[in-house]
């Protein structure tokens, strides 16, 4: 385990869009680009993914009981498309990943020990093309080219299904995190949540192990938010976190070079 990795510092943003010359926020490797508002309600965010083009985010609204998977513009934080994606008493809507055609999105009874259903979305329509059920609060979800891996309630325990449903095995985490959002960035499950001590972090995970490669301490946006409290997706060069819930922003970064 590799503790303590580079320094942060913080720089409070201000307006809908920051560009790269105006910051100075940096954890590791990793520099701060942009900061984007998302115009359109995101209530309690959880999840999101990205590709070229959009930002796809999962949010609950507890006091409505409803799980909504809603759709941006990556460049300007429009907003484009929202569903409703509850199943009945099933509405928290987690951490969530994407393949090339496809959302995979966890929802769950709001309550640990509970129930959820893996749906599988097509990126396009944002019909449901698969979905099946699982006997655990599943609060995010990462997806590779063979299995699911999904973290219950704080991602005590993982999941692993092929992408047919069918458990293939399941692992206990001992990395003493609680993982909100995981995505597969080869060669690793790249997770991001709290600490014991409510501090955020982001570690690199072995795969298929799990186990704990490298761990990335960040600090809290200007609002006092941990940086990971909620949303991340990382892509190659490219890492988007989520951290506050509505009015939400999006903290792009870049790896330096």
């Amino acid at each position: 385990m590799r503790r303590g990795l580079g320094q942060f510092s913080l720089l409070i943003l201000s307006g809908s869009l920051a560009t790269s010359s105006a910051q100075s926020t940096a954890f590791a490797e990793w520099e701060l680009a942009r900061t984007i508002d998302l115009q359109g309600p995101t209530n309690h965010v959880q999840g999101i993914d990205f590709d070229a083009v959009n930002l796809w985010l999962t949010s609950v609204d507890s006091r409505n009981r409803k799980g909504f998977l809603r759709e941006f513009a990556l460049d300007s934080g429009h907003a484009l498309r929202s569903i409703e994606i509850q199943d009945d008493a099933r509405f928290h809507a987690g951490g969530m990943a994407s393949d090339e055609s496809s959302l995979w999105i966890p929802v769950a009874e709001y309550r640990r020990d509970s129930t959820s259903v893996i749906q599988r979305r097509n990126k396009k329509s944002l019909d449901v093309e698969l979905q099946f059920r699982v006997a655990d609060h599943i609060g995010c979800i990462a997806v590779t080219p063979e299995y699911l891996i999904g973290g219950n309630w704080d991602s005590r325990e993982f999941y692993v299904w092929d992408h047919q449903g069918n458990l293939i095995r399941k692992i206990a985490n001992a990395n003493g995190a609680a993982y909100q959002d995981m995505k597969f960035d080869p060669p690793y499950i790249v997770a991001s949540g709290l600490l014991a001590d409510r501090s955020g972090a982001i570690d690199w995970l072995e795969y298929p192990s799990l186990r704990l490669s490298r761990r990335l301490p960040v600090g809290q946006t200007d609002r006092r938010q941990p940086f990971t409290r909620e949303a991340m997706a990382i892509h190659g060069d490219q890492l988007l976190l989520v951290p506050e819930d509505e009015p939400s922003r999006l903290f792009v970064f870049h790896r330096k070079r």
